[in-house]
Protein backbone atom coordinates (compact mmCIF):
# COMPACT_ATOMS: atom_id res chain seq x y z
CA UNK A 1 0.00 0.00 0.00
CA UNK A 2 1.13 3.56 -0.57
CA UNK A 3 1.31 4.86 3.22
CA UNK A 4 0.95 3.18 6.91
CA UNK A 5 -0.21 5.78 9.38
CA UNK A 6 -0.36 5.31 13.57
CA UNK A 7 -4.31 5.09 12.70
CA UNK A 8 -4.57 2.00 11.01
CA UNK A 9 -3.77 0.26 13.88
CA UNK A 10 -6.94 1.65 15.54
CA UNK A 11 -9.45 0.59 12.57
CA UNK A 12 -11.95 -1.75 13.58
CA UNK A 13 -11.89 -5.73 12.46
CA UNK A 14 -12.14 -6.04 9.03
CA UNK A 15 -11.75 -2.67 7.98
CA UNK A 16 -8.52 -2.25 5.38
CA UNK A 17 -6.27 0.60 5.28
CA UNK A 18 -6.50 1.05 1.78
CA UNK A 19 -9.39 0.04 -0.79
CA UNK A 20 -8.65 -0.20 -4.72
CA UNK A 21 -11.68 2.07 -6.19
CA UNK A 22 -14.09 0.80 -8.42
CA UNK A 23 -13.86 3.91 -11.65
CA UNK A 24 -17.84 3.48 -11.49
CA UNK A 25 -20.00 6.59 -11.76
CA UNK A 26 -22.52 7.54 -9.48
CA UNK A 27 -24.63 7.30 -12.64
CA UNK A 28 -24.11 3.82 -13.74
CA UNK A 29 -24.60 2.95 -9.90
CA UNK A 30 -27.91 3.71 -9.75
CA UNK A 31 -28.69 1.44 -12.84
CA UNK A 32 -26.59 -1.33 -11.83
CA UNK A 33 -28.31 -0.86 -7.99
CA UNK A 34 -31.62 -0.95 -10.17
CA UNK A 35 -30.91 -4.44 -11.38
CA UNK A 36 -29.60 -5.98 -8.27
CA UNK A 37 -32.25 -4.79 -6.18
CA UNK A 38 -35.16 -3.88 -8.42
CA UNK A 39 -37.84 -4.37 -5.36
CA UNK A 40 -36.02 -2.78 -2.65
CA UNK A 41 -37.35 0.83 -1.02
CA UNK A 42 -34.72 3.25 -2.30
CA UNK A 43 -36.87 6.56 -0.42
CA UNK A 44 -39.91 6.65 1.85
CA UNK A 45 -41.32 10.04 1.08
CA UNK A 46 -43.70 11.08 4.11
CA UNK A 47 -45.49 7.54 3.78
CA UNK A 48 -44.49 7.06 -0.05
CA UNK A 49 -42.04 4.52 -1.31
CA UNK A 50 -39.92 4.49 -4.12
CA UNK A 51 -38.17 1.37 -5.67
CA UNK A 52 -34.78 1.11 -6.99
CA UNK A 53 -36.55 0.14 -10.26
CA UNK A 54 -38.94 2.97 -9.93
CA UNK A 55 -36.04 5.35 -9.10
CA UNK A 56 -34.44 4.21 -12.04
CA UNK A 57 -37.16 4.75 -14.77
CA UNK A 58 -38.41 8.04 -12.70
CA UNK A 59 -33.76 8.99 -14.00
CA UNK A 60 -34.22 7.52 -17.61
CA UNK A 61 -37.73 9.94 -17.93
CA UNK A 62 -35.72 13.30 -16.80
CA UNK A 63 -32.33 12.89 -18.35
CA UNK A 64 -34.51 12.51 -21.45
CA UNK A 65 -36.35 16.13 -20.64
CA UNK A 66 -33.64 17.59 -19.32
CA UNK A 67 -31.91 17.29 -22.66
CA UNK A 68 -34.91 17.81 -25.05
CA UNK A 69 -34.90 21.43 -23.16
CA UNK A 70 -31.37 22.06 -24.27
CA UNK A 71 -29.07 20.48 -21.38
CA UNK A 72 -26.00 19.43 -22.90
CA UNK A 73 -22.61 17.68 -21.71
CA UNK A 74 -21.12 20.05 -19.20
CA UNK A 75 -23.63 22.76 -18.54
CA UNK A 76 -24.59 23.33 -14.85
CA UNK A 77 -28.13 22.57 -14.05
CA UNK A 78 -29.07 24.13 -10.65
CA UNK A 79 -31.35 22.58 -7.79
CA UNK A 80 -33.18 24.61 -5.26
CA UNK A 81 -35.19 22.35 -3.47
CA UNK A 82 -35.55 20.45 0.06
CA UNK A 83 -35.14 16.85 0.55
CA UNK A 84 -37.61 15.52 -1.46
CA UNK A 85 -37.62 12.47 -4.68
CA UNK A 86 -37.42 15.21 -7.20
CA UNK A 87 -33.89 16.52 -5.62
CA UNK A 88 -32.75 13.08 -6.23
CA UNK A 89 -34.39 12.13 -10.03
CA UNK A 90 -32.87 16.00 -11.22
CA UNK A 91 -29.52 15.14 -9.57
CA UNK A 92 -28.96 11.89 -11.07
CA UNK A 93 -30.61 12.94 -14.23
CA UNK A 94 -28.23 15.59 -15.04
CA UNK A 95 -25.05 13.06 -14.24
CA UNK A 96 -26.57 11.19 -17.49
CA UNK A 97 -26.77 14.44 -19.36
CA UNK A 98 -23.54 14.58 -19.08
CA UNK A 99 -24.65 17.84 -16.61
CA UNK A 100 -22.74 19.36 -13.37
CA UNK A 101 -25.40 19.91 -10.83
CA UNK A 102 -24.90 23.47 -8.64
CA UNK A 103 -26.58 23.52 -5.16
CA UNK A 104 -28.37 25.54 -3.61
CA UNK A 105 -29.98 26.50 -0.06
CA UNK A 106 -33.64 26.94 -0.57
CA UNK A 107 -33.29 29.30 2.77
CA UNK A 108 -30.90 31.33 0.84
CA UNK A 109 -32.03 35.52 0.45
CA UNK A 110 -32.30 36.68 -3.35
CA UNK A 111 -28.86 38.23 -2.95
CA UNK A 112 -27.52 35.02 -1.96
CA UNK A 113 -29.50 33.27 -4.11
CA UNK A 114 -28.55 35.53 -7.36
CA UNK A 115 -24.54 35.76 -6.43
CA UNK A 116 -24.65 31.97 -6.41
CA UNK A 117 -26.50 30.89 -9.32
CA UNK A 118 -24.69 33.41 -11.52
CA UNK A 119 -21.65 31.78 -10.23
CA UNK A 120 -22.36 28.32 -11.61
CA UNK A 121 -23.01 29.42 -14.80
CA UNK A 122 -26.30 27.17 -14.89
CA UNK A 123 -28.95 27.28 -17.13
CA UNK A 124 -31.42 25.27 -16.20
CA UNK A 125 -32.88 25.70 -12.78
CA UNK A 126 -34.96 23.04 -10.79
CA UNK A 127 -37.03 24.75 -8.31
CA UNK A 128 -40.02 24.54 -5.83
CA UNK A 129 -43.20 26.04 -7.31
CA UNK A 130 -43.44 28.32 -4.07
CA UNK A 131 -39.97 29.93 -5.36
CA UNK A 132 -40.58 30.29 -8.75
CA UNK A 133 -41.68 34.24 -8.13
CA UNK A 134 -37.93 34.58 -6.42
CA UNK A 135 -36.70 32.91 -9.28
CA UNK A 136 -38.38 34.60 -12.08
CA UNK A 137 -37.60 37.80 -10.40
CA UNK A 138 -33.94 37.17 -10.94
CA UNK A 139 -33.75 35.40 -13.79
CA UNK A 140 -32.41 38.22 -15.34
CA UNK A 141 -29.32 38.68 -13.43
CA UNK A 142 -28.14 35.03 -14.40
CA UNK A 143 -27.60 32.66 -16.99
CA UNK A 144 -30.54 30.88 -16.16
CA UNK A 145 -32.81 29.92 -19.53
CA UNK A 146 -35.29 27.50 -18.44
CA UNK A 147 -37.03 26.72 -15.05
CA UNK A 148 -38.05 23.63 -13.55
CA UNK A 149 -40.88 23.78 -10.58
CA UNK A 150 -42.20 21.05 -8.19
CA UNK A 151 -44.81 20.59 -6.00
CA UNK A 152 -43.93 19.56 -2.42
CA UNK A 153 -47.10 16.74 -3.12
CA UNK A 154 -46.11 15.44 -6.50
CA UNK A 155 -45.00 12.28 -4.66
CA UNK A 156 -46.65 12.54 -1.66
CA UNK A 157 -49.25 9.16 -1.25
CA UNK A 158 -52.82 9.15 -2.05
CA UNK A 159 -54.77 10.53 -0.38
CA UNK A 160 -51.86 13.03 1.07
CA UNK A 161 -51.37 14.31 -2.71
CA UNK A 162 -54.70 15.07 -3.49
CA UNK A 163 -55.73 16.90 -0.41
CA UNK A 164 -52.69 18.61 -0.25
CA UNK A 165 -53.45 21.80 -1.90
CA UNK A 166 -56.81 22.28 -0.43
CA UNK A 167 -55.63 21.64 3.62
CA UNK A 168 -51.92 23.17 3.28
CA UNK A 169 -52.68 25.95 0.66
CA UNK A 170 -49.76 27.80 1.67
CA UNK A 171 -47.34 25.41 0.84
CA UNK A 172 -49.20 24.88 -2.98
CA UNK A 173 -48.55 27.23 -5.39
CA UNK A 174 -50.27 26.85 -8.97
CA UNK A 175 -48.00 27.64 -11.80
CA UNK A 176 -50.05 29.30 -14.29
CA UNK A 177 -47.94 28.37 -18.17
CA UNK A 178 -45.73 30.82 -19.50
CA UNK A 179 -42.51 30.73 -21.52
CA UNK A 180 -39.72 28.16 -20.31
CA UNK A 181 -41.01 27.61 -17.40
CA UNK A 182 -42.33 23.91 -16.68
CA UNK A 183 -43.89 21.85 -14.65
CA UNK A 184 -42.09 18.41 -13.12
CA UNK A 185 -44.99 15.84 -13.35
CA UNK A 186 -46.11 17.07 -16.84
CA UNK A 187 -42.40 17.57 -17.80
CA UNK A 188 -41.59 14.16 -17.13
CA UNK A 189 -44.65 12.10 -18.01
CA UNK A 190 -43.51 13.22 -21.78
CA UNK A 191 -40.76 10.80 -22.22
CA UNK A 192 -40.45 6.95 -22.06
CA UNK A 193 -38.61 4.98 -19.25
CA UNK A 194 -36.09 2.89 -21.03
CA UNK A 195 -32.37 2.70 -20.74
CA UNK A 196 -31.15 6.01 -21.71
CA UNK A 197 -27.22 6.78 -22.48
CA UNK A 198 -24.71 7.68 -19.43
CA UNK A 199 -22.81 10.78 -20.34
CA UNK A 200 -21.32 10.90 -17.01
CA UNK A 201 -17.29 10.68 -17.01
CA UNK A 202 -15.23 9.32 -14.10
CA UNK A 203 -13.38 12.49 -14.11
CA UNK A 204 -15.59 15.30 -15.45
CA UNK A 205 -17.22 17.37 -13.30
CA UNK A 206 -20.18 16.45 -11.30
CA UNK A 207 -21.40 18.83 -8.87
CA UNK A 208 -20.26 22.19 -7.44
CA UNK A 209 -21.54 22.43 -4.02
CA UNK A 210 -21.10 25.69 -2.14
CA UNK A 211 -19.36 25.80 0.83
CA UNK A 212 -21.71 27.12 3.67
CA UNK A 213 -20.01 30.54 4.03
CA UNK A 214 -19.81 30.64 7.77
CA UNK A 215 -16.14 32.06 6.70
CA UNK A 216 -17.91 34.89 4.11
CA UNK A 217 -18.83 34.89 0.72
CA UNK A 218 -19.72 30.92 -0.60
CA UNK A 219 -17.00 29.44 -3.06
CA UNK A 220 -18.60 26.79 -5.38
CA UNK A 221 -16.21 23.38 -4.86
CA UNK A 222 -15.72 21.91 -8.24
CA UNK A 223 -16.17 17.88 -7.32
CA UNK A 224 -15.66 15.05 -9.85
CA UNK A 225 -17.50 11.99 -10.23
CA UNK A 226 -14.38 10.66 -9.07
CA UNK A 227 -14.67 12.66 -5.97
CA UNK A 228 -18.42 11.72 -5.30
CA UNK A 229 -17.73 8.20 -6.10
CA UNK A 230 -14.63 7.68 -4.31
CA UNK A 231 -16.13 9.07 -1.11
CA UNK A 232 -19.35 6.77 -0.77
CA UNK A 233 -16.68 3.42 -1.40
CA UNK A 234 -14.55 4.53 1.22
CA UNK A 235 -17.42 5.05 3.52
CA UNK A 236 -19.04 2.38 2.84
CA UNK A 237 -15.88 -0.51 3.91
CA UNK A 238 -16.09 0.94 7.54
CA UNK A 239 -19.10 -1.01 7.71
CA UNK A 240 -17.71 -4.69 6.65
CA UNK A 241 -20.59 -6.15 8.74
CA UNK A 242 -23.27 -4.86 7.45
CA UNK A 243 -22.47 -5.67 3.59
CA UNK A 244 -25.23 -7.01 1.78
CA UNK A 245 -27.71 -5.89 4.64
CA UNK A 246 -30.65 -3.92 3.69
CA UNK A 247 -30.66 -0.50 5.97
CA UNK A 248 -32.64 2.72 6.22
CA UNK A 249 -31.18 5.89 6.79
CA UNK A 250 -33.05 9.15 7.97
CA UNK A 251 -32.32 11.68 5.37
CA UNK A 252 -32.09 14.88 7.61
CA UNK A 253 -28.70 16.12 6.25
CA UNK A 254 -30.16 18.48 3.14
CA UNK A 255 -29.22 17.22 -0.35
CA UNK A 256 -27.97 20.73 -0.99
CA UNK A 257 -25.26 20.31 1.79
CA UNK A 258 -22.26 18.08 1.00
CA UNK A 259 -23.12 15.65 3.89
CA UNK A 260 -26.57 15.04 2.56
CA UNK A 261 -25.28 14.62 -1.17
CA UNK A 262 -23.33 11.63 0.30
CA UNK A 263 -25.27 10.44 2.93
CA UNK A 264 -28.76 11.36 2.33
CA UNK A 265 -28.41 10.86 -1.44
CA UNK A 266 -25.79 8.79 -2.86
CA UNK A 267 -24.62 6.20 -0.05
CA UNK A 268 -27.55 4.25 -0.08
CA UNK A 269 -27.75 4.14 -4.27
CA UNK A 270 -24.19 2.54 -3.39
CA UNK A 271 -25.22 0.25 -1.10
CA UNK A 272 -29.03 -0.95 -1.89
CA UNK A 273 -29.98 1.07 1.02
CA UNK A 274 -32.93 3.26 1.48
CA UNK A 275 -33.45 7.08 2.84
CA UNK A 276 -36.40 8.05 4.87
CA UNK A 277 -36.50 11.63 3.70
CA UNK A 278 -37.42 14.63 5.76
CA UNK A 279 -37.64 17.95 3.57
CA UNK A 280 -37.53 19.93 7.35
CA UNK A 281 -35.82 18.62 10.08
CA UNK A 282 -37.98 19.59 13.13
CA UNK A 283 -38.34 17.26 16.12
CA UNK A 284 -41.91 16.75 15.57
CA UNK A 285 -41.25 15.03 11.52
CA UNK A 286 -38.31 13.24 12.47
CA UNK A 287 -40.09 11.57 15.46
CA UNK A 288 -43.14 11.07 13.64
CA UNK A 289 -40.94 9.13 10.93
CA UNK A 290 -38.61 7.08 13.47
CA UNK A 291 -41.94 5.83 14.82
CA UNK A 292 -43.68 4.95 11.50
CA UNK A 293 -40.53 4.04 9.40
CA UNK A 294 -38.15 3.05 11.71
CA UNK A 295 -34.64 3.44 9.84
CA UNK A 296 -31.71 1.63 11.26
CA UNK A 297 -29.61 5.46 11.30
CA UNK A 298 -30.15 8.21 12.64
CA UNK A 299 -28.14 11.38 11.38
CA UNK A 300 -28.19 14.97 12.62
CA UNK A 301 -25.94 17.59 13.54
CA UNK A 302 -25.48 18.54 17.61
CA UNK A 303 -28.55 21.12 17.45
CA UNK A 304 -31.01 18.52 15.54
CA UNK A 305 -30.26 15.88 18.89
CA UNK A 306 -30.20 18.74 21.04
CA UNK A 307 -33.67 19.82 19.76
CA UNK A 308 -34.83 16.08 20.07
CA UNK A 309 -33.83 15.58 23.40
CA UNK A 310 -35.77 18.72 24.09
CA UNK A 311 -38.98 16.72 22.64
CA UNK A 312 -40.43 14.53 25.10
CA UNK A 313 -41.99 11.77 22.59
CA UNK A 314 -38.49 11.00 21.82
CA UNK A 315 -37.05 10.72 24.44
CA UNK A 316 -39.86 7.92 26.16
CA UNK A 317 -40.14 6.09 22.74
CA UNK A 318 -38.91 2.91 22.07
CA UNK A 319 -35.56 3.52 19.31
CA UNK A 320 -34.31 -0.42 19.47
CA UNK A 321 -34.08 -0.67 15.48
CA UNK A 322 -31.59 2.42 15.67
CA UNK A 323 -28.19 0.52 15.36
CA UNK A 324 -26.14 3.96 14.69
CA UNK A 325 -26.44 7.57 16.04
CA UNK A 326 -24.28 9.87 13.73
CA UNK A 327 -23.23 13.48 14.65
CA UNK A 328 -21.55 16.24 11.94
CA UNK A 329 -20.37 19.41 11.88
CA UNK A 330 -18.87 19.55 15.87
CA UNK A 331 -18.56 16.63 18.14
CA UNK A 332 -21.55 16.57 20.59
CA UNK A 333 -21.28 18.10 24.07
CA UNK A 334 -20.97 15.33 26.76
CA UNK A 335 -23.93 16.32 28.03
CA UNK A 336 -25.72 15.57 25.09
CA UNK A 337 -24.00 12.42 24.81
CA UNK A 338 -24.70 11.01 28.17
CA UNK A 339 -28.99 12.01 27.94
CA UNK A 340 -28.46 9.90 24.03
CA UNK A 341 -26.66 7.06 26.06
CA UNK A 342 -28.69 7.43 29.10
CA UNK A 343 -31.81 7.10 27.33
CA UNK A 344 -31.32 5.20 24.19
CA UNK A 345 -28.01 3.48 24.75
CA UNK A 346 -26.54 5.41 22.03
CA UNK A 347 -23.35 5.69 20.83
CA UNK A 348 -22.72 8.56 19.05
CA UNK A 349 -20.26 8.10 15.63
CA UNK A 350 -18.50 11.24 15.02
CA UNK A 351 -17.71 12.71 11.37
CA UNK A 352 -15.35 15.18 10.31
CA UNK A 353 -14.95 16.95 6.82
CA UNK A 354 -15.82 19.73 4.83
CA UNK A 355 -17.71 20.49 1.83
CA UNK A 356 -13.80 20.68 0.07
CA UNK A 357 -13.27 16.78 0.46
CA UNK A 358 -16.96 15.98 -0.85
CA UNK A 359 -17.81 16.08 3.37
CA UNK A 360 -15.87 13.05 4.99
CA UNK A 361 -12.42 12.50 5.83
CA UNK A 362 -12.76 10.51 9.40
CA UNK A 363 -15.32 8.99 11.47
CA UNK A 364 -15.55 6.91 14.76
CA UNK A 365 -14.67 3.72 13.80
CA UNK A 366 -17.73 1.54 13.71
CA UNK A 367 -17.14 -1.88 16.22
CA UNK A 368 -14.01 -0.08 17.12
CA UNK A 369 -12.99 2.25 20.21
CA UNK A 370 -14.92 5.17 20.57
CA UNK A 371 -13.43 8.02 22.14
CA UNK A 372 -16.03 11.11 23.43
CA UNK A 373 -14.69 14.09 21.96
CA UNK A 374 -12.85 12.70 19.03
CA UNK A 375 -13.85 13.11 15.64
CA UNK A 376 -12.50 9.44 15.09
CA UNK A 377 -10.16 8.03 12.72
CA UNK A 378 -9.24 8.92 8.72
CA UNK A 379 -10.83 6.95 6.21
CA UNK A 380 -9.40 4.49 4.01
CA UNK A 381 -7.41 5.91 1.47
CA UNK A 382 -7.35 9.09 3.30
CA UNK A 383 -4.16 10.70 4.42
CA UNK A 384 -4.37 13.56 7.32
CA UNK A 385 -1.23 15.68 8.29
CA UNK A 386 -1.34 18.51 11.81
CA UNK A 387 1.23 21.48 10.26
CA UNK A 388 2.25 24.99 12.10
CA UNK A 389 -0.61 27.67 11.43
CA UNK A 390 2.64 30.08 10.50
CA UNK A 391 4.03 28.60 7.70
CA UNK A 392 1.72 25.38 7.04
CA UNK A 393 5.00 23.64 5.90
CA UNK A 394 6.26 22.23 8.87
CA UNK A 395 4.93 18.53 10.31
CA UNK A 396 3.62 18.31 13.86
CA UNK A 397 3.92 15.41 16.32
CA UNK A 398 1.31 14.29 18.36
CA UNK A 399 -0.77 16.30 20.48
CA UNK A 400 0.20 19.54 19.00
CA UNK A 401 -2.02 21.77 17.59
CA UNK A 402 -1.81 23.04 13.84
CA UNK A 403 -3.95 23.03 10.78
CA UNK A 404 -5.54 20.17 9.92
CA UNK A 405 -4.65 19.37 6.12
CA UNK A 406 -6.50 16.15 3.77
CA UNK A 407 -5.26 14.37 0.86
CA UNK A 408 -7.46 11.71 -0.73
CA UNK A 409 -9.46 10.64 -3.39
CA UNK A 410 -12.41 12.80 -2.21
CA UNK A 411 -10.83 16.04 -2.60
CA UNK A 412 -11.93 18.54 -4.59
CA UNK A 413 -10.17 19.71 -7.75
CA UNK A 414 -10.62 23.04 -6.99
CA UNK A 415 -13.22 26.63 -6.32
CA UNK A 416 -15.24 27.20 -9.45
CA UNK A 417 -13.46 30.33 -11.37
CA UNK A 418 -11.27 30.99 -7.91
CA UNK A 419 -7.82 30.48 -9.14
CA UNK A 420 -6.51 32.79 -6.41
CA UNK A 421 -8.58 30.69 -3.60
CA UNK A 422 -7.98 27.22 -4.84
CA UNK A 423 -3.93 27.84 -4.71
CA UNK A 424 -4.77 28.80 -0.91
CA UNK A 425 -6.54 25.76 -0.02
CA UNK A 426 -4.59 23.29 -2.39
CA UNK A 427 -1.19 22.96 -2.16
CA UNK A 428 0.69 19.99 -3.57
CA UNK A 429 -2.71 17.73 -3.59
CA UNK A 430 -3.54 18.58 0.14
CA UNK A 431 -6.60 20.67 1.18
CA UNK A 432 -5.72 23.00 4.38
CA UNK A 433 -8.86 23.21 5.90
CA UNK A 434 -8.50 26.13 8.20
CA UNK A 435 -9.32 24.09 10.97
CA UNK A 436 -6.66 23.76 14.20
CA UNK A 437 -6.60 19.76 15.73
CA UNK A 438 -4.30 17.47 16.93
CA UNK A 439 -3.68 13.80 16.87
CA UNK A 440 -3.32 11.45 19.98
CA UNK A 441 -1.28 7.98 20.08
CA UNK A 442 -3.67 6.33 18.54
CA UNK A 443 -4.57 8.35 15.76
CA UNK A 444 -8.03 9.82 16.71
CA UNK A 445 -8.48 13.09 15.70
CA UNK A 446 -9.45 15.94 17.99
CA UNK A 447 -10.76 19.39 16.25
CA UNK A 448 -9.74 22.46 18.77
CA UNK A 449 -11.49 24.90 16.50
CA UNK A 450 -11.64 27.41 13.12
CA UNK A 451 -7.92 28.67 12.53
CA UNK A 452 -10.15 32.26 11.94
CA UNK A 453 -12.16 31.36 15.35
CA UNK A 454 -9.12 31.19 17.27
CA UNK A 455 -9.03 33.77 20.18
CA UNK A 456 -5.79 35.77 20.90
CA UNK A 457 -5.93 37.32 24.53
CA UNK A 458 -2.79 38.77 26.22
CA UNK A 459 -0.48 36.46 24.15
CA UNK A 460 -2.69 33.10 24.73
CA UNK A 461 -4.32 30.98 22.08
CA UNK A 462 -7.88 30.37 23.36
CA UNK A 463 -10.49 27.88 21.62
CA UNK A 464 -13.85 29.25 21.87
CA UNK A 465 -15.16 25.55 21.27
CA UNK A 466 -13.56 24.87 24.51
CA UNK A 467 -15.19 27.04 26.35
CA UNK A 468 -18.95 26.24 24.54
CA UNK A 469 -18.57 22.94 25.42
CA UNK A 470 -18.10 23.49 29.24
CA UNK A 471 -21.36 25.68 28.88
CA UNK A 472 -23.14 23.39 27.77
CA UNK A 473 -22.45 21.59 31.09
CA UNK A 474 -24.45 23.91 32.91
CA UNK A 475 -27.88 22.81 33.45
CA UNK A 476 -29.77 25.80 33.00
CA UNK A 477 -28.09 25.94 29.11
CA UNK A 478 -29.46 25.46 26.15
CA UNK A 479 -27.02 26.43 23.48
CA UNK A 480 -23.68 28.63 24.06
CA UNK A 481 -21.26 29.96 21.46
CA UNK A 482 -18.11 32.21 21.80
CA UNK A 483 -16.36 34.77 19.89
CA UNK A 484 -13.49 37.20 20.44
CA UNK A 485 -14.02 40.64 20.38
CA UNK A 486 -11.36 44.02 20.74
CA UNK A 487 -9.92 44.62 24.06
CA UNK A 488 -8.05 47.66 24.49
CA UNK A 489 -5.51 45.96 27.11
CA UNK A 490 -5.50 42.43 25.63
CA UNK A 491 -6.23 42.41 22.14
CA UNK A 492 -9.06 40.24 22.50
CA UNK A 493 -11.31 39.04 25.25
CA UNK A 494 -13.67 36.13 24.97
CA UNK A 495 -17.73 37.01 24.49
CA UNK A 496 -20.66 34.23 25.14
CA UNK A 497 -23.78 34.22 23.69
CA UNK A 498 -26.12 32.16 25.24
CA UNK A 499 -29.77 30.62 25.01
CA UNK A 500 -31.01 29.41 28.23
CA UNK A 501 -33.93 26.48 28.56
CA UNK A 502 -36.96 27.38 28.58
CA UNK A 503 -38.15 28.18 31.81
CA UNK A 504 -34.99 29.05 33.25
CA UNK A 505 -33.37 32.27 33.82
CA UNK A 506 -29.70 33.07 34.43
CA UNK A 507 -27.62 35.79 34.77
CA UNK A 508 -23.99 36.75 33.65
CA UNK A 509 -22.49 37.11 36.80
CA UNK A 510 -23.86 32.91 37.08
CA UNK A 511 -22.23 32.29 33.65
CA UNK A 512 -18.71 33.96 34.67
CA UNK A 513 -18.57 32.21 38.12
CA UNK A 514 -19.43 28.58 36.57
CA UNK A 515 -16.49 29.10 34.00
CA UNK A 516 -13.99 30.45 36.62
CA UNK A 517 -14.41 27.28 38.56
CA UNK A 518 -13.78 25.26 35.76
CA UNK A 519 -11.44 26.59 33.53
CA UNK A 520 -8.04 29.03 33.79
CA UNK A 521 -8.97 32.69 33.95
CA UNK A 522 -7.45 34.44 31.27
CA UNK A 523 -10.78 31.82 28.95
CA UNK A 524 -13.25 32.95 31.17
CA UNK A 525 -16.07 35.02 29.57
CA UNK A 526 -16.08 39.08 30.53
CA UNK A 527 -19.02 39.73 28.54
CA UNK A 528 -22.38 37.66 28.49
CA UNK A 529 -24.72 38.25 25.98
CA UNK A 530 -28.21 36.19 26.57
CA UNK A 531 -30.08 35.34 23.20
CA UNK A 532 -33.13 33.94 21.77
CA UNK A 533 -31.46 31.86 19.05
CA UNK A 534 -28.34 30.92 17.72
CA UNK A 535 -28.00 31.77 13.96
CA UNK A 536 -27.51 28.21 12.34
CA UNK A 537 -27.02 27.32 8.65
CA UNK A 538 -28.80 25.18 6.88
CA UNK A 539 -27.99 21.73 8.52
CA UNK A 540 -28.17 23.43 11.68
CA UNK A 541 -24.24 24.15 12.46
CA UNK A 542 -24.01 27.31 14.74
CA UNK A 543 -23.00 30.47 12.30
CA UNK A 544 -19.99 31.99 14.68
CA UNK A 545 -18.69 34.44 11.90
CA UNK A 546 -23.06 35.93 12.25
CA UNK A 547 -22.34 36.03 16.25
CA UNK A 548 -19.47 38.38 15.21
CA UNK A 549 -20.83 40.29 12.83
CA UNK A 550 -24.10 40.80 15.35
CA UNK A 551 -21.14 42.35 18.23
CA UNK A 552 -19.67 44.44 15.69
CA UNK A 553 -22.77 45.95 14.37
CA UNK A 554 -24.02 46.64 18.12
CA UNK A 555 -20.45 48.42 18.67
CA UNK A 556 -20.38 50.19 15.59
CA UNK A 557 -23.40 51.54 16.98
CA UNK A 558 -22.85 52.26 20.50
CA UNK A 559 -19.14 54.09 19.42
Amino acid sequence: MSFERIWHKSYAPGVPAEITLEKITMAEVLTRTAATYPDRVAMIYMGKKITYRQLEKLVNRFTRALIDIGVREGDKVAMLLPNIPQMIIANHAAYRAGAATAMNNPLYTERELTHQLDDSDATVLVTLDLLLPRALKIKGETKIRKIITCHISDYLPFPKKQLFPYVKKTMFRKVEPQPDVYEFMDLIARYPDTPVENKAKWDSLAALIYTGGTTGVSKGAMLTHANISSIVQQFSVWFPDLKGQYQNLTGIYPVFHSAGYSVSQNLPIWNGWGCTLIPKPEPGVIVEMLEKFHPTFLTGVPTIYTALLDNEKFRTMNLSYVRGYFGGAAPLPENTLKQLQDLHGAIIYDVYGATENTAFATTTPWGGKVKVGTVGLPLPNTDIKIVDVDTGTRELPVREHGEICIKGPQVMTGYYKKPEETANSLRDGWFYTGDIGYFDEEGYLTISDRKKDVIVASGFNIFPKEIDELLFEHPRINEACCIGIPDEYRGETVKAYIVVKPGETLTKQEVVAFCKERMTAYKVPTEVEFIGELPKSAIGKIMRRELRDLDREKRGKTS
